[in-house]
């Protein structure tokens, strides 16, 4: 067995292995397709990163968290992000108590290791920013007073698209702490046919005097698959998957070259590089390996990247996208999927890389 497998025992990975299988299987209980997103989700939770599900209303994105929040035994709190939300109503505030004529800290939401913030663009910036020190630092700064968060603690956020009414853009400081970015689809043919076998078959439940339509929600197993040890175990492996010379100089060419293109007036900052290295491991781990593959950047440059570039007026006008001018940076790179995949495993076998075995 190689060095860099040799990080990773054989019975801590197959604990793994199973783990991740266990979610997979628990999500597709009440969940139809949806794989990619799963896999942003699994990336975001082994990371310690936080994860912004964009999407139009119906694609099931409260529903994935709200799975995974009972198939992992963690703490997980709800907040809907609407225009009269205020700060003190996520983070928390000091409260006056009328026995002692003291103050008392009375935390919010925020103290929990799942925290679901739908909706999150419908909230006034003031509210969006009072986020920022807790996706950052791991803290909360109440009064005087300064608190740690949980461990594990991460922020999954959906939005709709900013073109509907009655939403605020985030602001590029707040995106920017999101390690992953990711737009969903809606289902193919296929599978809107299965959401719709699957909901038929609900039913309903007797209640009081009458009766309720039962949702998916009502469905879930509230028995967790995994446990916080299991979490750590995922957590641990992913460290240990090897990351070559030759991926990381690619990273960094490209995070590079959206900062010098003539139609990006913002390009991607530092931490769109650390973000795309440590998503790539945990895909790689995801995916059974204990190496990360050009496959594994090019999955997920879309989702780290996108977010963290603006086009100028002038790309604006001439009709230019993110996406188009991201390929492109790509292809000029010298790097399609399929040519880089050949040159990092050309290395693998020339032993420049590293290898490592497969965990399942």
């Amino acid at each position: 067995m190689t060095e860099v497998s040799d990080a990773l025992d054989e019975q801590p990975a197959a604990e793994v292995a199973e783990f991740i299988r266990r979610i997979r299987e628990r999500v597709a209980t009440v969940v139809v397709g949806q794989d990619v997103v799963v896999e942003r989700i699994l990336v975001a939770l082994f990371t310690g990163g936080h994860l912004l599900l964009q999407g139009v209303p119906g694609l099931a994105k409260t529903l994935l968290v709200s799975v995974l929040s009972r198939t992992i035994d963690l703490d997980f709190a709800r907040v809907q992000f609407t225009i009269d939300l205020l700060p003190s109503d996520i983070l928390g505030s000091e409260i006056l108590d009328q026995r002692t004529g003291e103050f008392r800290i009375q935390k919010g939401p925020v103290f929990t290791n799942l925290l679901l913030a739908d909706e999150i663009n419908r909230a006034a910036p003031k509210v969006q920013g009072a986020l920022l020190e807790a996706m950052q630092e791991r803290r909360v700064t109440i009064g005087n007073e300064t608190f740690s968060l949980p461990a594990p603690f991460l922020v999954i956020a959906t939005q709709n698209p900013i073109e509907q009414s009655g939403t605020f853009e985030l602001p590029e400081a707040q995106l920017d702490r999101f390690m992953l970015c990711h737009r969903l689809d809606y289902p193919s043919a296929d599978e809107e046919k299965e959401v719709l076998r699957r909901n038929a078959a609900l039913g309903i439940r007797r209640q009081d005097r009458g009766a309720v339509a039962l949702t998916e929600f009502d469905v879930l197993d509230r028995q967790p698959v995994g446990t916080g040890d299991d979490l750590i175990r995922a957590m641990e492996a992913v460290s240990a998957v090897h990351v070559s010379d030759v991926f990381t100089d690619h990273v960094v060419e490209l995070v590079h070259r959206t900062r010098c293109h003539d139609a990006l007036e913002i390009g991607a900052s530092p931490r769109a590089g650390i973000a795309l290295i440590k998503a790539a491991r945990a895909r790689a781990l995801i995916s059974g390996r204990m190496y990360v593959l050009p496959e594994d950047m090019y999955a997920l440059a879309d989702d780290v990247i996108l977010h963290r570039i603006r086009l100028n007026y002038e790309a604006l006008a001439d009709g230019l996208t993110g996406d188009r001018v991201l390929r492109e940076i790509m292809q000029h790179m010298g790097l399609t999927p399929s040519v880089a995949a050949g040159r990092l495993r050309s290395d693998v076998r020339n032993g420049k890389a590293g290898n490592g075995m497969p965990i399942s």
